[in-house]
């Protein structure tokens, strides 16, 4: 892949300001933070949920080669992994019904640690220079740790408490996701009903700059792709899963930040994101790498992780 880019030289986007404000993209609304992180028993997630202008629907995306099935109905997918802070609110919203609020659907999100690494691949070299994944120090389980599902509320929000995104060779910083609807929640984790949406989040290359030279980031060197330039992300701002981001400290970008995001999909609708259509692979895993559900000896949904996330 071409176009990559030391961390000294990334793409300053103007398109999107990274405030606590309104933030328009593309035409498509995107609610300011004040609401979008208002308790999720307050009447503004309704005002959330409904008052926003309805978005086109989300751009799907491949699930990329990191997909493992199983993983946990919890709200904190850190492990103890290290890394700066991360308030995940979503909010899944009907493009075909006025954006109405999806009562119940399943959001499931996973990404790489602050080194590269995924679990279920920690062997998967990340590119550049970065200490080994079992460096880290945590107790994490290698096979679930930042990886989980949340059920929404009746206002269509979920919350995850998770750290920032790391970055591997030929990617930038990005989350995946999927909204699931139809199943329910069964021996810690979500079966059955279909997949509406498969996607990516993605985050501000100047956030990203910050972040990445904060340890334990800044262990690992190399060459990062910028928005620009990577695969997967098209530029189409919040519709194409640009996060809304507010910093917790502006002074101290470590205390961690708080990212918002609605996802309009069709509830109706079926996209697994399997294959390698739409937006390409995402990166290739190691051969032998393993595949489907985590081995046995996954932590519960009620264990506490071993430590909080910290810069």
């Amino acid at each position: 892949m071409t176009g990559n880019h030391r961390n000294s030289s990334f793409t300053r986007r103007r398109a999107l300001a990274v405030t606590g404000g309104t933030v328009a993209a593309g035409g498509l609304a995107v609610t300011g933070y004040q609401s979008a992180f208002a308790d999720t028993t307050d009447t503004t997630d309704t005002t959330q949920a409904t008052a926003t202008a309805c978005m086109t629907l989300m751009s799907s995306v491949t699930e990329g080669p990191y997909y493992l099935d199983g993983a946990l109905v919890r709200k904190d997918i850190t492990e103890g992994k290290s890394g700066v802070p991360l308030t995940l609110r979503l909010t899944v919203v009907d493009a075909t019904d006025g954006c109405t609020p999806v009562k119940g659907a399943a959001v499931e999100i996973w990404h790489c640690d602050a080194w590269g690494y995924y679990s279920g691949y920690t062997t998967a070299n990340p590119g550049g220079s970065a200490p080994a994944e079992s460096e880290d120090g945590s107790t994490a389980n290698d096979a679930t740790y930042l990886r989980g599902y949340q059920i929404a509320n009746a206002n269509g929000v979920v919350k995850f408490e998770t750290i920032f995104p790391g970055w591997y060779t030929p990617r930038t910083c990005h989350i995946h996701v999927k909204v699931h609807t139809g199943g329910e929640k069964e021996d810690g984790t979500y079966e059955g009903g279909k997949v509406n949406y498969t996607g990516q989040l993605f985050f501000d290359d100047t956030v990203a700059e910050e972040i990445f030279a904060l340890a334990p980031y800044s262990r690992h060197a190399g060459s990062y792709t910028t928005l620009d330039n990577d695969m997967v992300y098209d530029g189409g701002g919040a519709s194409s899963g640009l996060l809304t981001l507010k910093a917790v400290h502006k002074a101290d970008p470590s205390k961690g930040y708080k990212g918002s995001l609605s996802l309009a999909v069709d509830p109706d609708a079926e996209n697994t994101g399997a294959g390698s259509g739409g937006g390409g692979t995402g990166g290739t895993p190691p051969s032998g790498a393993p595949t489907g559900t985590p081995p046995s000896g996954a932590p519960s949904e009620n264990a506490s992780p071993s430590a909080s996330a910290s810069s």
